[in-house]
């Protein structure tokens, strides 16, 4: 799906002009950009994360020239999925995942000692 088809999928579900459905995408992408230039995650819950992050400078190979370059450190942009859009893709792995917690959950509860309550500490003298 490009730029084009999203707008056409708003204006139709959404009863508005593809004119005013080009704004409303253009609004939603532009906040999403300004925020994480700024440094701001923008979380979107069940659909994923929008945050910056920093690249360290490091050392690449140019195979044309055959000799090692330095890559400068730089500011990358990156999305990180919500369970929600991972289940709606793979919804075996959810599945999987779902299980594998709610089996380590009643193990936990038996491993965990009982806590003992603490003795009160004796005042200090002024």
């Amino acid at each position: 799906m490009n730029r084009i088809e999203l707008v056409e999928k708003i204006a139709a579900a959404h009863n508005v002009s593809k004119a005013e459905a080009a704004r409303i995408v253009e609004t939603v992408t532009g906040s999403i950009v300004a925020a994480v230039k700024k440094g701001d995650p923008v979380q979107l819950i069940g659909f994923g994360t929008f945050k910056q992050v920093a690249r360290a400078a490091r050392t690449g190979f140019n195979p044309q020239a055959g000799a090692k370059i330095k890559i400068a450190a730089q500011k990358v942009p990156k999305f990180v999925p919500g369970a929600a859009f991972k289940a709606a893709i793979d919804p075996k792995a959810a599945k999987r995942k779902a299980d594998k917690a709610a089996a380590a959950k009643p193990a936990a509860k038996k491993a965990a000692p009982a806590k003992k309550a603490a003795a009160p500490a004796k005042k200090a003298k002024k």
